[in-house]
């Protein structure tokens, strides 16, 4: 009996056990479908707060809306409007479309501002700004290069060292200016290519503007034998520079003693022509030629230089009987006064053709009419 008593509270306890936990479930469960209930409804509380606020805010918004709009709108001509004091202290078109771009993108930006005050957003306004700064020094950073090169080309519009169709020297590359954009400048050079040289470049290093000065001077080595007279060979040089047409009387021309070589006596000769009627390569051509010539009129001696050829076993002489000659050497002798007059005649016909008679025109307006018949190599407008 007292076993089935034992028994019957065991049941007893484990019933009790088991009914409070389910009890325990379902207050739970009721307690969380209340939270669910009231954060929903939190929500859309919430959600119809913002709503209120925004139809309260909404003519504020269509006020900005229109500001904004009209803003966008004036924003073209009213920079016009404030950089033509810009425009009047420089020529320079790139300057001027640059500082409009700016001013109109300030003013855009401004606008914008206005229009998120009037929305209520002043805290977002002020977050945009700052990181509109710190988005272009991260952008200057990673384009460092092209804002090198941009502004360059600003500073390049400003000073303008050269034109377009000079003909200038950069980096070692001669050509004429063809085009000057906002990243790099274009020379056409004398072979017919286009050379494109960033304007970080050609701003740092040294530009030789060859068009700037029209007068330009050229020079060659001629070299006569010590045996020839060295104040008659300059005499002769002078006069042939001074018949020249193409070589300019002021300044001068000269003829110099430049070094004492081994088996001649070189004089170097300075002549100056205007670049922008003749070619300074043709003209010293020219000038080579009809000395040369002269000298060998004159009797003015021009030998090559000295050899010198070193026999360490020394040579071997032997000599022949004089009975008689070969038939080739007769015949030599036979040609050699004809090949004499051959060359004189070759001599005369150099003298007496004249500078008249060469093209000696400058090869640049050649250069810039192909630069013009050629396609521009980069998409951009000229900004000198």
């Amino acid at each position: 009996m007292t076993n089935y008593f034992v028994k019957f509270l065991l049941f007893a306890c484990l019933f009790c056990s088991i009914t409070s936990s389910a009890q325990d479930s379902l207050m739970k469960g009721e307690d969380e479908n209340i939270t669910l209930v009231n954060q929903t409804h939190a929500i859309w509380v919430e959600a119809e707060q913002y709503w209120q606020n925004f139809l309260e805010k909404l003519p504020m918004i269509g006020v900005g809306l229109i500001l904004l709009i009209t803003i966008i709108l004036i924003a073209r001509p009213l920079s016009q409007l404030l950089v033509r004091p810009i425009a009047a202290l420089s020529s320079s078109l790139l300057i001027k479309v640059v500082a409009r771009r700016l001013v109109s993108t300030l003013i855009i930006l401004f606008g914008f501002y206005l229009f998120l005050r009037f929305a209520g957003l002043s805290e977002f306004a002020i977050a945009i700004l700052s990181g509109t700064g710190v988005m272009g020094l991260i952008i200057g950073f990673a384009f460092k290069d092209i804002a090198e090169n941009f502004i360059s080309s600003l500073l390049l519009s400003v000073q303008k060292p050269f034109k377009i169709d000079d003909v200038i020297e950069i980096d070692g590359r001669i050509g004429v200016v063809k085009q000057v954009t906002a990243r790099a400048t274009t020379l056409v050079d004398f072979n017919g290519d286009h050379i494109q040289i960033p304007n970080a470049t050609v701003y740092k290093n040294v530009i030789r503007n060859l068009t700037a000065n029209p007068k330009s001077r050229g020079q060659f080595i001629i070299g006569i034998g010590y045996d020839s007279s060295i104040v008659q060979a300059q005499q002769l040089a002078i006069k042939v520079l001074e018949s020249t047409e193409a070589v300019l009387d002021d300044p001068e021309p000269q003829v110099l003693v430049d070094v004492l070589a081994s088996s001649t006596v070189n004089l170097k000769v300075y002549f100056w022509i205007d670049t922008h009627q003749h070619s300074i390569n043709k003209v010293a051509s020219f000038l080579m030629r009809t000395i040369m010539r002269e000298f060998e009129h004159q009797g003015i001696s021009m030998p090559d230089d000295a050899r010198e050829i070193i026999f360490p076993e020394g040579i071997v002489l032997r000599q022949d009987s004089n009975a008689s000659k070969s038939n080739d050497d007769v015949n030599h002798l036979k040609q050699t006064p004809a090949v004499d007059n051959q060359q004189n005649m070759q001599a005369q016909q150099d003298l007496e053709h004249n500078a008249a008679d060469d093209d000696l025109s400058s090869d640049a307006d050649n250069i810039r009419q192909q630069a013009k018949a050629a396609r521009d190599p980069e998409i951009g407008n000229n900004i000198l």
